[in-house]
């Protein structure tokens, strides 16, 4: 059986992922990032039971499990009182119920526990897609610096400003939100008095657009401290930029006194702007394909983003089993895309609503999904 040319857009956590999947089918699979290298940037990562399911059949589980924090329980509570509103296990009660735990980590530690997985020589750095054309010969790239590749199949896992996307379905500018976060690390010494503070928590605030989550990091030595709030306007030039702690406890100053302590204990702060779009219909045109940010970039409020850019390259994947010429590649993605497309719209949709969870309810249509096992759709 032959195998598949494929080059990959992106080398961050979906990329990469995708470029594990499809070598385990035997394709001979190239990544380029736009970046010089890979560095310690980017936020701090919710890997739900889902998720980390996936990555365990990526080869990356236990690497993820010895670098991340392992929350004991999901837990909402009231902005104002403090009151608990719901409680799911998390950590052994999860492995026992979906067949894996919750893990907290660093961008940077998920990205290195998957490049460990895939040969660093089929990486180019500093190599950014400019267009892309399709004939009968295969996918040719032209990217920035003057160079040209042809493919048989792309994929494109180069997030929301995706060149892959526009090349496919023209210039489109993601939407401001009217929201912006906050987001801080601090010693969880400092914040050792707030209860719980091992489990992922989740404040809710007065409004949908407010809102603090607080997380386990760096086993546990550390607490991620990720807040949101409305903001009508953002006149940065930058989409993240240096924040105020000060603007930071005043946004917060009549939350419960546990939530504030955490922000008290912050010395820093990132804000960045939260931007979206609507779920696309459709995600490939012959045999170039989206995932991840570039065909549904969502809202943090379900801490599903990276997961779902993980889920899709799994069953992407999958769908490229076997696959050896452009004509079976086609067919192939549009099982992929539609086998993706209902999940990756509802939880997209249900992100923006930012309901989910809020009381008691029923995680297992988000939580026990398996992405190796997922029936895929007829093409």
């Amino acid at each position: 059986m032959g195998s598949l040319k494929i080059g990959i857009a992106g080398g961050g956590v979906g990329g990469l992922a995708a470029a594990i999947a499809l070598r385990k089918q035997g394709h001979d699979v190239t990544v380029f990032e736009q970046a010089k290298g890979f560095s310690r940037v980017g936020a701090d990562i919710n890997l739900t039971p889902n998720v980390v399911r996936a990555i365990d059949g990526l080869g990356a589980g236990q690497a993820i499990r010895e670098r991340g924090g392992r929350p004991t329980f999901r837990i909402s509570r009231d902005w104002d009182t403090g009151k608990e509103t719901s409680r799911l296990g998390m950590g052994n009660i999860a492995e026992e119920q979906y067949g894996a735990p919750q893990v907290t980590i660093h961008r940077a530690d998920i990205i290195n526990a998957l490049a460990e997985n895939f040969p660093l020589e089929n990486i180019q750095f500093d190599k950014r897609i400019d267009t892309l054309t399709q004939n009968g010969d295969g996918v040719r790239v032209k990217f920035q610096d003057g160079g040209e590749a042809t493919f048989d199949v792309v994929v494109g896992a180069d997030g929301i400003h995706s060149r892959v996307r526009t090349a496919l379905f023209g210039e489109e500018h993601p939407r401001f939100t009217g929201v912006v976060s906050f987001r801080s690390v601090v010693p969880t010494e400092r914040v050792r008095n707030v209860p719980e503070i091992e489990a992922f928590t989740k404040w809710w605030g007065p409004n949908p657009q407010s809102q603090i989550v607080t997380f386990p990091l760096n086993q546990g030595k550390d607490t991620f401290i990720f807040a949101t709030t409305g903001q009508d306007s953002w006149h940065e030039e930058s989409w993240t930029s240096e924040g105020d702690v000060n603007e930071l406890r005043g946004f917060y100053k009549d939350f419960h006194a546990d939530a504030r302590a955490l922000l008290e204990a912050c010395d820093s702060t990132l804000k960045s702007a939260l931007y979206e779009r609507d779920p696309l219909p459709q995600w490939s045109v012959g045999t170039v394909t989206l995932l991840g940010d570039a065909s549904h970039p969502m809202l943090p409020f379900m801490a599903q983003g990276a997961g779902m850019a993980i889920e899709d390259a799994v069953v992407l994947g999958r769908a490229l089993a076997g696959v050896s010429t452009r004509a079976q590649a086609e067919a192939a993605l549009r099982r992929y895309e539609k086998t993706r497309q209902e999940r990756t719209a509802k939880i997209q949709i249900g992100s923006r609503g930012n309901q989910w969870m809020k009381g008691q309810g029923n995680a297992d249509w988000v939580y026990g999904y398996d992405a190796w096992n997922e029936p895929l759709a007829a093409a």
